[in-house]
């Protein structure tokens, strides 16, 4: 059960009380994987990447070709594809195989 200060927060956010709360749990869910996701890199390596991202929106045209393979070297460390298979497999009605979450035994 929601604690009262939860369900307070929720009646005052505008938009909020329109949402179904399985949404705002998906949402809850997504969130926190991003967050354990992001925290595999350091503080210096999420400011740089950031920085790298901001600086290279042009289609990394505007990255040297060293800062664009140190962009995708931190980008990889955060393992996008494991990511993306495990939010959909938190927001799929029934388990997916385990190839689709984790990816091939082969890395891909």
């Amino acid at each position: 059960m929601p604690s009262r200060l939860i369900t307070r927060m929720i009646a005052r956010a505008p938009g909020l009380r329109r949402l179904p709360m399985f949404k705002l749990i998906a949402f809850a869910e997504i969130a926190l994987l991003a967050r354990r996701h992001l925290s595999r890199l350091t503080p210096v390596e999420r400011r740089r990447l950031i920085r790298l991202v901001r600086e290279g929106r042009a289609g990394g045209r505007t990255l040297s070709p060293g800062e664009r393979d140190e962009r995708a070297a931190l980008i990889a460390k955060v393992e996008p594809r494991r990511f993306a298979g495990m939010a959909a497999d938190r927001l799929s009605p029934v388990p997916l195989p385990r190839r689709v979450v984790h990816g091939s035994r082969r890395g891909g």
